[in-house]
């Protein structure tokens, strides 16, 4: 049986995540307490006591989730020989999926995801934008509908999470303009995300060209397992590729609902979601019914999954 490993994206962060890994594990605690002093950062602090609002901002949110996901992996890989088939990673998660691939290492992830983070809101800086999630219609109809409003007010479906239920991001206006039409169209809500700019748009394009060049820097390695893109939906062995699929993925959508097909369509019967939460089970469970799914959020759910997939 063909095997997945998947990481989540932003949103899946809470106040407390990934304590119980840094109780346990020292060497965990370290990495952490490194990422924190070379970026005068109180990441770990946040992590574990908040405020909430704070862990939202994404120069925080992106780094938390990385490491927590990163934990959870480790601390699995320690007690189960299961190899993956294939990686891949929701949005920010695919800095987690070369980690777990061995194409970056988890120290310059973090470093990488938490310089993202800060690129995504300086590129909009003084733009008004907005993004929607758009729930029960189909991707096809959000797409077009988006393309409609897009010739007077820039909008786009940017993640495409589940047959029904697509992410919308670009201006203040046109998300306005579009949420409506969506509504008229049949959605069964449309529901306003508090994020920190119009990811994956055309928008914050100047933050490709700082990613670039902060990924310039540190070493991509080739990978032990492919990496399936959010870019193409495509499996990628190359550091080289890699880091190019990175540096266009902040402004391009988010093919979740391709990557998962695809893995299914190579073999893929078993997906196992690292990382904080269950958000991409629930999506995976949405686009295929048949395929098993697994996840490791807390420590203490680990002998239970080892026990499971042995």
């Amino acid at each position: 049986m063909k095997t997945a490993f998947v990481f989540p994206g932003q949103g899946a962060q809470y106040v407390g995540m990934a304590a119980d890994y840094i109780a346990k594990f020292p060497v965990f605690a370290a990495v952490l307490d490194s990422f924190d002093e070379s970026h005068n950062s109180q990441l770990r602090k946040i992590m574990s006591e908040g405020p909430e609002e704070a862990l939202k901002e994404t120069r925080f949110t992106q780094p938390a989730i990385l490491f927590h996901s990163i934990c959870a992996l480790k601390a699995f890989e320690a007690k189960c020989q299961l190899k993956p088939d294939f990686v891949a990673g929701h949005s920010l998660g695919e800095f987690t999926a070369l980690v777990a691939a061995g194409m970056l290492t988890w120290q310059d992830a973090m470093h990488l995801v938490h310089k993202r983070g800060e690129f995504m809101i300086k590129a909009n800086a003084g733009v008004p934008f907005a993004m929607a999630a758009v729930l029960g219609l189909e991707a096809a109809v959000v797409s077009q509908v988006c393309a409609e409003v897009a010739r007077t007010s820039l909008v786009m479906a940017v993640n495409f999470n589940t047959p029904i239920q697509t992410v919308i991001s670009g201006t203040e206006e046109g998300v306005a303009k579009a949420s409506e039409l969506l509504k008229a169209k049949g959605a069964k809500r449309v529901l306003p995300l508090t994020v920190g700019g119009p990811f994956h748009t055309p928008l914050i394009e100047s933050a490709t060209g700082w990613l670039s060049a902060e990924m310039e820097a540190v070493p991509f390695s080739d990978g032990t397992v492919p990496v399936v893109s959010n870019l193409d939906a495509a499996p990628a062995l190359s550091g080289a590729e890699n880091r190019y699929k990175l540096e266009r993925q902040i402004i391009s959508p988010v093919r979740w609902v391709e990557s998962v097909q695809y893995m299914i369509e190579e073999g893929v019967q078993r997906f196992v979601e690292f990382g904080p939460q269950k958000v991409l089970s629930g999506m995976i469970k949405n686009i295929d019914k048949d395929v098993q799914i697994w996840n490791l959020d807390k420590l203490e759910e680990l002998d239970a999954l080892v026990e499971a997939l042995r």
